[in-house]
């Protein structure tokens, strides 16, 4: 698995203006997926969430994480050892805050979904923490019969 980060942005297949953005999405969803914001912790609707089902980007609608690959990682914001598959994600440098972490984005379209970690100690199969904003995503129960 490469999640080495990228300097520059790829271009995603699904390309919208600013203002389509804010035709699709509440200003909070708008904040978080095109302005790389992050909801505050432990306020999400699928921090918690256990039910069987695939989590999909709340701007595309892309398949992006199996509920299979959830773990709590007691941080305040859904958790991921894994994404669906590797070319479901983007990365990139995120330097912001004053530190070098690792973005994550829709490959689709994309949107910000959060930051992924390694080293962390979780006792998952990649050691790795998809750190993911809820209001980023949407749940289809359905799709855990795939």
């Amino acid at each position: 698995m490469d999640h080495t980060p990228d300097r520059s942005l790829p271009t995603p297949a699904l390309q919208l203006s600013d203002d389509e953005w804010r035709d699709r999405l509440s200003p909070a969803e708008y904040h978080v997926l095109r302005e790389a914001g992050t909801e505050l912790p432990f306020s999400g609707e699928y921090e918690t969430l256990t039910a069987e089902g695939i989590y999909c980007c709340r701007a595309c609608g892309a398949e992006l994480f199996r509920s299979t690959e959830k773990f709590d990682a007691h941080c305040g914001w859904p958790s991921f050892f894994t994404p669906l598959a590797e070319d479901r994600v983007t990365y990139i440098v995120d330097e912001s805050l004053g530190m070098r972490r690792t973005e994550v984005r829709c490959a689709n379209c994309g949107s910000h979904l959060g930051h992924v970690f390694e080293g962390e100690g979780f006792d998952t199969p990649t050691d790795l923490r998809y750190c993911i904003n809820s209001i980023s995503l949407t749940f289809d129960p359905e799709g855990s019969a795939r």
